[in-house]
């Protein structure tokens, strides 16, 4: 099946992740930080500390300090008490974005949110306001040059929801949350090692952002990823 192309946004994405190493280790932190004590310590019994930990060894973090933070955590070590916390709203022409941020002041958060949603072209919105046109799920992409039939047969077969093959040739599988680590093994134990895998809030409709558009929207969503707090910016633009 035939789905818009992920590729360009999924390599700005990591170039600009390589960029920030350290922002992202931070950020990984506390999203470990905040599952192991929801959850517990135990990876077997704790999926999204699982995946935490899978983000923590694709950006090289060492072993050490991951196995720190759970440890405090988990301990009730007197630390800083982060809070999740979602914000909702418009970008240029009407895009819909989401930030999910993590926080110890969310005083601070919210205002840091809706001065760069003000100052380059967006609004804040309410809660709910957007939301509704995304999908929790399980998003796993595969480098171009994958053999599309293998994988949709391992995918379909481990409880993804769909296949889509974009323009450049990556392919992207949709998986139900709760499939999500199934469908990812299955891949991996069939051989295909997924460039992108992760729990996200999907799109479920793209709205085609072009010159001048295109690049302010991008200025935008830069400058929210680029906050302290934000752990997460989901949108709907087709850049």
């Amino acid at each position: 099946m035939a789905g818009h192309s992920k590729w360009a946004n999924i390599q700005h994405r990591k170039g600009r992740q390589d960029e920030k190493r350290g922002k992202i280790w931070t950020r990984i932190i506390r999203e470990i930080t905040v599952a192991a004590r929801q959850g517990g310590g135990d990876l077997s019994a704790n999926p999204r500390l699982r995946l935490a930990v899978d983000k923590a060894k694709a950006a090289n973090m060492p072993a050490d300090r991951v196995k720190y933070n759970i440890d405090k955590a988990t301990g009730n070590a007197e630390g800083v008490h982060y809070e999740e916390i979602r914000y909702e709203g418009y970008g240029i022409a009407g895009a819909a974005i989401i930030v999910d941020t993590m926080t110890d002041n969310h005083v601070r958060t919210v205002a840091e949110v809706r001065h760069a949603f003000s100052k380059y072209g967006g609004n804040m919105g309410t809660n709910g306001s957007v939301a509704f046109q995304f999908k929790h799920c399980g998003q796993i992409v595969l480098a171009p040059g994958a053999d599309e039939d293998k994988v949709m047969e391992v995918a379909l077969e481990a409880g993804a929801d769909d296949v889509l093959t974009d323009a450049d040739g990556a392919i992207e599988v949709l998986t139900p949350y709760p499939e999500f680590e199934k469908v990812k093994n299955a891949l991996e134990a069939a051989g295909f090692q997924p460039e992108l895998a992760e729990v996200t809030m999907r799109a479920e409709n793209t709205i085609e952002l072009t010159g001048e558009d295109a690049e302010r929207m991008q200025k935008l969503l830069d400058v929210l990823e680029d906050l302290d707090d934000v752990q997460n910016v989901y949108h709907n633009g087709a850049l």
